[in-house]
């Protein structure tokens, strides 16, 4: 668990998902971010940094379904998915 004050880390982590290496990650976990992040807890915050961690391109994969998440992010890669795949 982080020791940043929580609204920091809230701001830093939608900057993040907003400003990735490609587009479409910008768009899907923005959108995820903005609908999901602030009702988060510390461990699902967790999860959702060290994602942000992750390689785009693979992180694309998983969220379309054309590789496997590796089993840490795979409920999280899903809610990504199902929320990007809604518009919400």
């Amino acid at each position: 668990m982080s020791n940043e004050p929580l609204e920091h880390r809230l701001r830093r982590m939608k900057m993040r998902a907003n400003r990735r290496g490609i587009k479409e990650m910008d768009i899907i976990l923005g959108r995820y971010a903005a609908a999901r992040l602030d009702r988060m807890n510390g461990d699902a915050l967790d999860l959702f940094d060290a994602l942000l961690s992750e390689n785009d391109q693979e992180l694309y994969q998983w969220v379309t379904g054309q590789a496997a998440a590796p089993a840490r992010f795979a409920t999280l890669v899903a809610d990504i998915a199902a929320t990007s795949a809604l518009g919400k």
